[in-house]
């Protein structure tokens, strides 16, 4: 599935993105909007990456809250004037490392 490679690939992109822009650390992204709107938007590119995979490469990796991703995804995109910021720090703490391991899992196993 060439597919599903190229996007687990993009979402791994968008993942090791908003690493580097956070590096700063919690202080810096709260207080510039640059890096905000940067992380804002490549989670909604990877949200939107995460929707087009398989429902086999989900299925092979349930510790995801694929449905989770896609609410996400649909808040950045239809709610973006309520979006809280402080929270989208914790979902790159707290949600970023084991979706960034799950995909790198994912491009290991044979598609």
């Amino acid at each position: 599935m060439k597919d599903d490679r190229l996007y687990l690939i993009h979402i791994g992109e968008c993942i090791d993105r908003i690493l580097r822009y956070t590096a700063g650390g919690r202080d810096v992204f709260l207080r510039d909007t640059l890096v905000q709107d940067a992380v804002t938007r490549n989670l909604q590119v990877l949200a939107e990456s995460t929707q087009r995979l398989s429902d086999g490469v989900k299925a092979r990796r349930p510790e995801v809250d694929w449905r989770a991703v896609a609410a996400f995804r649909n808040v950045v995109v239809h709610d973006y004037l309520g979006l809280d910021i402080p929270q989208i720090w914790t979902i790159v703490e707290r949600d970023l490392p084991p979706l960034k391991q799950a995909v790198e899992t994912a491009l290991r196993d044979p598609l």
